[in-house]
């Protein structure tokens, strides 16, 4: 039998959601599915609750040290069977019919990846709301790198597609080699669909939701550090050294990169007036004045959305 879609859910302490993201990504309509679970080292209940599930349909994979998020997927990756292969956080949850719609919209426009809109789920209230407006995703067929890039740069308001969870052609991820980078805990996702882009993929963009983005009752956002910063940096710097870009790919990833050091120049001068350390402030300040503009709002709210530039949410206790 043909198998349409593997899905991968890379799962750390996951106890009180992956039988809920496991049973929606079972419950597609119209498409075969395999679902792997790639346990990252949990301390809870996780590996026995993947395991209820009936193994011809869910393979479970128990990781002997922790590798964070990225390095989850690539092992989940590296066992898919799927002519598809769609990622999903063990915290969230896909529509019956996304998977269908999804791989009908690439096959029609001959695209080898699909991005999707998002349904943000406040588990405590039901309440739900669109990431974003149908009509603004329809008015393009295909997500261009220029356009991905210029929706991931920090301190601007950008319609950000960073939230997207796209599945892509298993061919293709496997002809180039595609996997996460696991050197990241923040801005992996980031990093593997620049570089699907990069390396050729046409993107379709469906306007309808699928993918539910789950925000439960006591999880946190992780707070953006400066190493998040310099390694985000690192791993651009590596990507731009890797790829072909046109005109408007370049300018819009100098933006980004622009961005990425104000932004490390600007936590650096909150650590060190959090350190009390006014001349190492004052230091940081003259190395890039431009640091200083963001005082003009609190750092408390300054701190709140750099953290959303990215998709930073972890489930309370999740590890980082």
């Amino acid at each position: 039998m043909r198998l349409d879609v593997t899905f991968v859910i890379a799962a750390y302490n996951a106890e009180a959601s992956v039988a809920r993201a496991i049973r929606s990504a079972l419950d597609q309509k119209d498409v075969s599915v395999e679902v792997i679970v790639v346990d990252d080292c949990s301390r809870d209940r996780t590996v026995e609750i993947a395991r209820s599930f009936p193994e011809e349909s869910v393979h479970v994979v128990s990781l002997g040290q922790n590798r964070g998020p990225g390095g989850a997927r690539n092992v989940g990756f590296s066992v898919a069977r799927g002519r598809w292969v769609a990622v999903l956080d063990s915290d969230d949850t896909v529509a019956p019919e996304r998977l269908a719609r999804m791989v009908a919209r690439a096959e029609g426009a001959n695209a080898q990846g699909v991005v999707d809109n998002l349904e943000v789920v406040r588990d405590a209230d039901g309440g739900r709301e669109l990431m974003f407006e149908s009509a603004q995703l329809a008015e393009k067929s295909e997500l261009t790198l220029a356009d991905f890039i210029a929706a991931n740069i920090m301190f601007e308001e950008t319609f950000s597609y960073g939230y997207m969870k796209p599945i892509f052609q298993r061919e293709f991820v496997e002809q180039h080699a595609l996997r996460y980078d696991e050197h990241l805990r923040i801005g992996e996702d980031y990093i593997f669909l620049a570089s699907a882009l990069a390396k050729g993929a046409r993107c379709a963009i469906e306007p309808e939701a699928g993918y539910a983005y789950h925000i439960r009752e006591g999880s946190i956002s992780r707070v953006m550090e400066l190493h998040h910063i310099e390694a985000m940096l690192a791993a651009d710097a590596l990507f731009v050294g890797g790829h072909e870009m046109d005109s408007a790919a370049r300018n819009a990833q100098a933006r980004r990169t622009r961005s990425l050091k104000e932004a490390a120049a600007f936590l650096s001068l909150v650590q060190h007036l959090k350190d009390r350390a006014p001349l190492k402030a004052a230091g940081a300040a003259l190395r890039d004045p431009i640091a200083l503009r963001h005082l003009k709002m609190p750092i408390a709210a300054r701190l709140r959305r750099l953290a959303a530039t990215f998709q930073t949410r972890r489930a309370l206790g999740q590890a980082g």
